[in-house]
């Protein structure tokens, strides 16, 4: 009998820009090709002509930001998108154009049925089916998936009932400087200007993230149901949802309570979520022990805790997640994706 040596070969170096390079995902993005050691060839910063001009650091050298423009993604294998929704829809189509895969953290592409929408934990084998764009989900979606995905897959996912306290960094750079600013005014007895929120988010929690529909809910409170049923393949999936902005800088933090088709056992589920790539379990009350956002921050896979059997419904778990949304909630989920092309 003759054997035959396995040959392992290194991922070829791709062409990568970054649209939105200088802001709070952009910046992100780079620090997580760099920790993960993504087989960079080239690195395109491309921003808003008033971005234009600096300089950003990637493996100890600087590299200048560009205007970004449609003939910005000549020779770019891979483009990472977090600029917005309108960027997202402009710009895009000139990528693929040009020959890029975009991977876009917008909501522009979410919904498309030609979009795959992915997690790469969950529904990673969706990317083979893309056309030139791939979509990251909502953050808040992503990091109660990540819990939900695994005990779906031991108990059969029904329903969700869920709230969310959302770090101000979800909004952007200025609303972390708001939340600041506001702080610091507080302390010292001044007047508070309020710009980014439409009430102070200081010392207070606002139950008004993205914009009212029709019914009561918001547009951010319908994306876990919407992008659920994409990414976990599950058309009947419902989802009600409550999303609050809290004085938090950096971090989301979700309280589901999940119903299923069969009968739920703690101790199945917690050894489904510890089994689980992306999350750690972090479940001892009694010496308070549980995820908190100043503790993810930062950190690349989500925490779960506070788990327990719900007191209300049948066959229904009930627990606390924390992830830091800016991480798997956008950054790096879409350098996973990167990774998987």
């Amino acid at each position: 009998m003759t054997t035959t040596a396995m040959q392992t070969t290194s991922p070829t170096p791709k062409n990568i820009a970054i649209v939105g390079a200088t802001g709070a995902v952009g910046i992100e993005m780079l620090r997580v090709l760099e920790r993960r050691n993504f087989p960079v060839a080239s690195l395109r910063l491309l921003a808003s002509p008033r971005s234009a001009g600096k300089k950003l650091a990637f493996r100890g050298e600087e590299f200048l930001v560009e205007s970004l423009t449609p003939d910005s993604f000549e020779g770019i294998d891979i483009a990472l998108f977090s600029a917005g929704g309108g960027i997202s829809k402009e710009f895009a189509p000139y990528a693929v154009k040009a020959g890029a895969v975009v991977v876009d953290n917008s909501s522009a592409f979410r919904m498309d049925p030609k979009v795959p929408l992915v997690v790469p934990e969950i529904n990673g084998t969706d990317v083979a089916a893309h056309s030139g764009i791939i979509a990251n989900p909502n953050c808040t979606t992503a990091i109660s998936l990540m819990a939900l995905h695994p005990l779906h897959q031991a108990f059969g996912l029904s329903r969700v009932i869920a709230s969310s306290y959302q770090a101000v960094s979800g909004t952007g750079a200025r609303a972390i400087e708001e939340l600041s600013d506001q702080v610091a005014s507080i302390s010292l007895g001044n007047p508070v200007l309020k710009d980014v929120y439409p009430h102070q988010i200081a010392f207070n929690v606002l139950p008004h993230v993205d914009s009212f529909l029709e019914d009561g809910y918001t547009r951010e409170e319908m994306k876990m149901q919407f992008e659920g049923r994409r990414i976990l393949h599950l058309p009947g999936f419902t989802a009600s949802v409550t999303c609050v902005r809290v004085p938090v800088y950096r971090a989301h933090s979700v309280a589901i309570t999940a119903e299923f088709e069969n009968p739920v056992s703690l101790e199945k589920a917690r050894e489904v979520l510890n089994a689980a790539p992306g999350v750690q379990l972090k479940d001892d009350p009694a010496s308070a022990t549980y995820p908190m956002p100043i503790e993810v921050s930062g950190k690349d896979d989500c925490e779960v805790g506070r788990l327990r059997l719900d007191c209300a419904l049948p066959n229904a778990l009930t627990f606390w997640i924390c992830g830091d949304q800016l991480l798997k909630g956008a950054a790096l989920n879409a350098v996973q994706i990167a990774e998987l092309l």
